[in-house]
């Protein structure tokens, strides 16, 4: 899929994706939340409009508040790629979500997956 496709997809039509890997492996959706909020800075209200506007991803991310500094430390390999690695800031971006969602789902910590 080329990134074009990957940017133009609602993240609203993903995110149910992110929550049911998620409680598949009995965590939650507030976690998820949590998570995104991290990434963004945007508030749990900021993040429900967006998801009511069904925004794409590029402009999801465009649009967030402020992304956090402490995103560069995440690595790791989401689909077959590691995301240190990925030049593309927006698709970074994108792939360090999904990497954080596989560490919900894996079971880390929310402390280790947040970073602090």
């Amino acid at each position: 899929m080329s990134n074009q496709k990957i940017y133009a997809m609602s993240f609203a039509k993903v995110y149910p994706l992110y929550v049911a890997k998620a409680e598949k492996k009995g965590r939650t959706k507030e976690e998820v939340d949590e998570i995104i909020r991290w990434l963004t800075g945007y508030s749990q209200e900021e993040l429900e409009t967006q998801l009511e506007k069904e925004v794409d991803f590029e402009t999801f991310f465009a649009q967030a508040p402020k992304m956090n500094p402490a995103r560069s430390l995440i690595n790791g390999v989401v689909c077959g790629v590691r995301v240190e690695n990925i030049e593309e800031p927006l698709m970074q971006d994108i792939r360090y979500l999904d990497k954080l969602i596989d560490e919900l789902a894996k079971g880390k910590a929310m402390e280790k997956i947040l970073r602090s």
